[in-house]
């Protein structure tokens, strides 16, 4: 649901927020959450754990897709950036409704 960058950005908001209630039951370092965020479609989903806590993360090719319109699929389902893109929407994104290519970060993954 969201790109990686997105997703690295909101978990330090939240991070943020947390450590700014000073809450003594807090840990002094990094606090782990896992926040889970619906979409309007049941394929449409997110989750977003702390940073620390997905060290090498795995960009979902169609997230990506959504920040970057000039990205487009290649032949092996790889991200590459298009050279003829003009900054606008790109009219050939593929339609997808599998909830896996759909899906955000996983929390090891």
């Amino acid at each position: 649901m969201f790109s990686t960058r997105q997703k690295r950005e909101i978990a330090e908001a939240i991070q943020q927020i947390l450590r700014a209630t000073a809450h003594p039951e807090l840990p002094e370092g990094e606090i782990n959450f896992h926040l889970h965020v619906e979409g309007t479609q049941p394929w449409s989903w997110a989750d977003i754990h702390n940073n620390g806590a997905v060290a090498n993360p795995v960009p979902n090719p169609w997230n990506e897709h959504y920040e970057n319109p000039c990205l487009a699929f290649n032949t092996r389902g790889t991200l590459t950036e298009r050279t003829t893109c003009s900054g606008g929407p790109c009219v050939d994104r593929p339609k997808h409704n599998d909830r896996e290519a759909t899906s955000g970060l996983t929390s090891r993954g």
